[in-house]
């Protein structure tokens, strides 16, 4: 598969949880996505440290989420070009590392990839954001909501996304700090309705007026909302976050309605959402 062009940072920042799945094999990764595009998530990240991931990623990248846009595959904990590069080649949507990861950088910039790279410091933060607009605060349990608002305070409009540790009863918490969305991969409810119900409240506000696709701004494509704080707005300077992907309107076939519901049928009731990043 050739070089993938997608915009997934306002996606991101409009559902504001972001499931970091680290699976026991390819199927289940599979099954746990499906579970949650169907639930109402849009992008969730797979990490290289399920056995068999680049199949997972080339399985699920092409399914619809529930209201049939396509959803947005990336995969986590990408720290070489040998990553960068399979992640890339099985259809990966945007790449995201723990900590900063140079040989992956390079990857992603020569194709044209959204990169999160991951950073503890106010200097290798705001050097990932520098880059892309956006950065992984990892592991973000030990600084706290409290790192997240002094972060914001020196990177106004950087896309922060703090993951490591975080329960899903804390993700206002640190929203309210200023995370533009929160990485969680323990403890989502196995309840495919608690699940819906937990993206329904988590999700950014739908704008008032008719949203009109790229002209209508940040957000503004049918179910994004707004960009949540942190999103940084189109027309920024060079290396702000890309400009929001391309919505599928309300016209989305049936068929790929029926194939989103019948991905989250496969999932079982019961399993537990794999472990994330901690």
């Amino acid at each position: 598969m050739g070089p993938v062009s997608c915009r997934p940072y306002d996606a991101i920042a409009a559902q504001r949880l972001l499931p970091v799945l680290r699976s026991a094999d390819a199927d289940e990764a599979v099954r746990t996505t499906g579970a949650l595009l169907a639930a109402g998530c849009r992008a969730v990240e797979l990490t290289t440290s399920t056995p068999g991931w680049a199949a997972a990623v080339a399985r699920t990248a092409g399914l619809p989420d529930a209201l049939g846009r396509p959803a947005l595959i990336g995969v986590g904990t990408v720290t070489t070009a040998a990553h960068a590069e399979a992640a890339l080649d099985a259809g990966a949507c945007f790449l995201v590392s723990p900590y900063p990861a140079p040989e992956a950088r390079e990857v992603a910039a020569r194709r044209g990839a959204p990169f999160v790279e991951g950073g503890f410091t106010p200097g290798e933060i705001a050097a990932a954001v520098r880059r892309s607009g956006a950065a992984k605060v990892f592991p973000a349990h030990v600084g706290g909501p409290a790192f997240i608002r002094s972060l914001r305070a020196v990177l106004p409009g950087a896309l922060l996304i703090p993951t490591g540790g975080i329960a899903p009863g804390e993700v206002r918490d640190w929203l309210a700090a200023g995370a533009t969305a929160v990485g969680i991969g323990d403890g989502l409810p196995t309840d495919p309705a608690d699940l819906a119900a937990l993206f329904t409240a988590l999700a950014a506000p739908e704008p008032t007026g008719q949203g009109g696709g790229p002209a209508g701004g940040p957000g503004t494509g049918p179910g994004a909302g707004p960009a949540a704080p942190g999103a940084v707005p189109r027309g920024s300077a060079p290396g702000s976050a890309p400009p929001p992907g391309p919505q599928a309107g309300a016209g989305a076939s049936d068929g790929r309605r029926a194939s989103a519901a019948d991905a989250g049928r496969a999932a079982p009731q019961g399993r537990a959402v794999p472990r994330g990043e901690r």
